[in-house]
């Protein structure tokens, strides 16, 4: 038997376990999937404080398989990086976390709320709606086309005509939306 080298304390493992939808077969897999993305900066053990201080940065993050096609990749990154300089392990595992199939629709729905919020103000206006409209729809519809969507959306689901969306009118609106749940999710 030779020595194998841990990458995670059995600490570590326990928390990532009980913190995030993951076993720890699981959590290992995401590790060696963060891993891929810089070799050089990711070491291969992670039992100090690695897990938060080593950071790839977030053009790589957006550039793995799972995310490159996606609209949305760099407001991704942007939202679960803690401090906006970088992914670390952690900010990895909750994003993978918050995206697998085993996450409840509630943190789908706050994340998924999040990222389309980008004036970070808690609420979908009529700018964030914009743009989250010609992100879905890589900028083909004119500027009058997606201020009728807004409208549309805000007209469904703007319950207090406050003329924005709060998380609360948000998940309301998304939960017409069957496909919600099968397109917000990475598989690891």
């Amino acid at each position: 038997m030779g020595n194998k080298v841990a990458t995670f304390t059995e600490e570590q493992l326990e928390e990532y376990q009980d913190c995030t939808f993951f076993t720890r077969k699981e959590i290992k897999r995401v590790f060696k999937k963060f891993r891929e993305i810089n070799p050089s900066v990711v070491p291969r053990t992670m039992t100090g404080t690695e897990p938060i201080t080593v950071k790839v940065p977030c053009d790589q993050i957006a550039r793995m398989a799972e995310l490159k096609e996606n609209p949305f990749r760099h407001r991704i990154c942007s939202v679960f990086s803690r401090d906006g300089g970088g992914i670390s392990f952690e900010d990895f595992l909750d994003m993978l976390s918050a995206f697998s199939e085993q996450a409840p629709r509630d943190i789908k729905v706050a994340y998924a709320f999040r990222i389309y919020d980008f004036d970070n103000d808690q609420y979908l206006g009529t700018e964030d709606l914009a743009k989250a409209v010609q992100h879905l729809t890589r900028d083909e519809l004119t500027a009058d086309e997606i201020s009728l969507v807004c409208s549309k959306v805000l007209e469904e689901g703007d319950v207090d005509d406050d003329g924005k969306l709060s998380l609360g009118e948000f998940e309301h609106v998304i939960t017409r939306a069957p496909d919600f749940l099968s397109n917000f999710h990475i598989r690891v």
